[in-house]
């Protein structure tokens, strides 16, 4: 019988949990749940339940944290922020579900540029760190966090008088040499026994709140060579990545490492590596392998629509011409419609006043297995006259079709534009 692990990512808004979930939730082996803070995040969309832990900082959230893993039988703690991933590691020993995360000794040393290079600048080049401004003898510098994330918070300091204005404005930073060129993402797979098993670089094009929202597969001479030592020195299993930049003098120079689960990685899941469900099977000692399809990717990310409504519904009347069929074309938003429906045990009725001969009409398109029922009409029928179930909607490109249909039968009307708050949603009324 297939073992299934229960699964809890933690916090799941993150975008780092978000692409956790991407990576797990068609994975047949894997329970997802997902838990975090009671604020708007994404979470609450894409899972059936979301489960509320009150922030690290607060005192509960430990105990609240344990009773839900045993509550729920979680096998594995997922962490998905670089603040929790310290946290969690602080407590390992209390938790009752193993935590996919490195020692805590590692996540200290990484969480804190100014300890990364420190503990590695004798395996990697490293940016110079100037204590203060009376030791800069060049500009322009980075001004950046010390314990930080991605390009967040980074500055370019032109001169002395506005060097030392900043660190007056703010704390926590440090003062590193200014790196000009290309910046990459390296992401990687390390297993505890054989050592490093994949090292991708991506480049990051462009970035939105330190996030790459595009990024590129590239071939980075050097990236394995970082990687080698930086794994081996750190002693990093599971997923992990790094991110380099270039000097002037275009020198590979390591700006920070992370021993989690990047956003962007799904540019390289895409191609063959799913890393959160290989640490899985790293933890549990499972024999891994990898197959990387190699091919040129560049991944690009915008905002996502996510719907909650109070539509109740069991039925789907569904227009064929110019709906499902459009521009001599399957319309996969209405497939997939169908599809969520026929999951969901739905009924779904093709209501057309198709001129042609039907049957060829579907079986051409290949999508003739895909009703409960068929309503043909004659050319001038009405076919709100055909629709009898007040539980039902009805999909239609027509708007005076949708008009009468809404005034006659009383139902929700959609056309193809807006399914996706069906497609993309759920019926969940008392969170509104």
């Amino acid at each position: 019988m297939m073992r299934i692990r229960n699964v809890l990512i933690f916090p799941a808004g993150t975008e780092i949990g978000l692409e956790i979930f991407n990576a797990l939730r068609h994975c047949k082996e894997v329970k997802l749940f997902g838990a975090g803070q009671d604020v708007s995040n994404h979470a609450k969309f894409i899972y059936e339940q979301y489960y509320t832990i009150p922030s690290i900082y607060d005192e509960k959230w430990l105990g609240t944290l344990i009773d839900l893993c045993i509550s729920l039988k979680i096998d594995y703690i997922f962490p998905a922020y670089d603040d929790v991933i310290i946290a969690l590691a602080k407590v390992r020993n209390k938790l009752p579900a193993v935590l996919l995360a490195p020692s805590e000794s590692v996540c200290n040393i990484t969480r804190s540029k100014s300890k990364t290079y420190s503990f590695l600048q004798h395996v990697v080049k490293v940016p110079q760190l100037f204590k203060g401004p009376e030791e800069v003898e060049k500009y322009p510098v980075f001004l950046k966090p010390d314990i930080g994330q991605g390009s967040t918070g980074v500055k370019k300091i032109l001169n002395k008088q506005e060097l030392i204005s900043f660190l007056d404005k703010r704390e926590g930073m440090i003062v590193s040499e200014y790196l000009p060129g290309e910046e990459y993402t390296v992401d990687c797979f390390s297993d505890r026994e054989k050592g490093l098993l994949f090292c991708g670089a991506r480049i990051r094009g462009r970035m939105r709140n330190g996030i790459a929202v595009n990024t590129r597969l590239i071939k980075l001479p050097g990236a394995y060579e970082f990687a080698t030592k930086i794994g081996e020195a750190l002693s990093l299993y599971g997923a992990w990545f790094f991110q380099l930049k270039r000097t002037e003098d275009g020198e590979l120079t390591l700006l920070e490492v992370a021993p989690r689960i990047a956003g962007s990685m799904a540019a390289h899941r895409v191609s063959g590596i799913n890393f959160p469900l290989l640490c899985i099977y790293e933890h549990e000692r499972f024999p891994v392998q990898i197959q990387v399809n190699r091919c040129a990717i560049e991944m690009d990310r915008a905002l996502y629509n996510r719907y909650r409504h109070s539509i109740d519904f069991d039925v789907v009347y569904v227009d064929l011409d110019d709906t499902l069929i459009f521009n001599n074309e399957v319309n996969v938003d209405i497939v997939k419609l169908i599809y969520q429906c026929i999951n969901r045990s739905k009924k779904i009725v093709l209501i057309t006043r198709h001129s042609g001969d039907l049957s060829r009409t579907l079986s051409t398109y290949r999508i003739s297995g895909l009703f409960d029922q068929i309503v043909h009409l004659p050319p001038h029928e009405k076919k709100s006259k055909y629709i009898k179930e007040s539980t039902a909607i009805f999909v239609d490109d027509s708007f005076s079709e949708r008009l009468e249909v809404a005034i006659e039968c009383g139902i929700f009307t959609f056309d193809s534009s807006m399914v996706e708050l069906i497609t993309n949603g759920s019926s969940n009324e008392q969170d509104l």
